[in-house]
């Protein structure tokens, strides 16, 4: 008789803790209220434009008007594409900072054409082409100093120029 008393008192907390659970259960089910479904978004890149320098051996330097979807490809296609001689290995951008002033280009002296070179104080046509003379028959010039051996440059000149020229590294 004992043992059926033992029995049923397991039966009974056994049929307790299934409700207990089952009621547990249904509570936790009608509080549950799921989430606004998650959404993962990429913000949008900013708009780009304005205008870029092309310089240095591309058939046709100057500034170029750019936007976001550009490519340096396409810049380039639009500066008419590269010179046999361009290393395309070191490309260089540089974007100055909102109120900075750009650094004036200079301009290479080992590279530049007539046209340019006439563009700097001092030198016109002759002198252009004896600059272009000078470094064909001497080879190209180490240091800006060696300018002052072009028949017909001397230290005036040289220093109305010095800070607009270069040499190519």
């Amino acid at each position: 008789m004992a043992t059926s008393k033992l029995n049923r008192f397991w039966t009974l907390i056994i049929i307790f803790l299934v409700i207990v659970t089952a009621i547990g259960g249904i509570v936790a089910w009608t509080r549950y209220h799921p989430g606004q479904p998650l959404e993962i978004s990429i913000p949008r890149g900013e708009e780009w434009q304005g205008s870029i320098y092309i310089g240095g051996n591309v058939t046709n330097p100057g500034f170029y008007p750019f936007t976001s979807g550009d490519t340096i490809g396409s810049l380039m296609q639009a500066a008419g594409s590269t010179t046999s001689s361009a290393n395309l290995s070191n490309i260089k951008v540089y974007v100055p900072g909102v109120g900075e002033e750009p650094e004036p280009q200079k301009i290479d002296i080992n590279r530049a054409e007539a046209w340019l070179l006439k563009a700097l104080p001092g030198i016109g046509e002759t002198l252009a082409q004896r600059i272009i003379d000078y470094r064909q028959q001497n080879g190209p010039f180490l240091n800006t100093r060696q300018l002052l051996e072009v028949a017909g440059i001397g230290n005036t000149t040289y220093e109305q120029i010095k800070d607009l020229i270069t040499v190519a590294e």
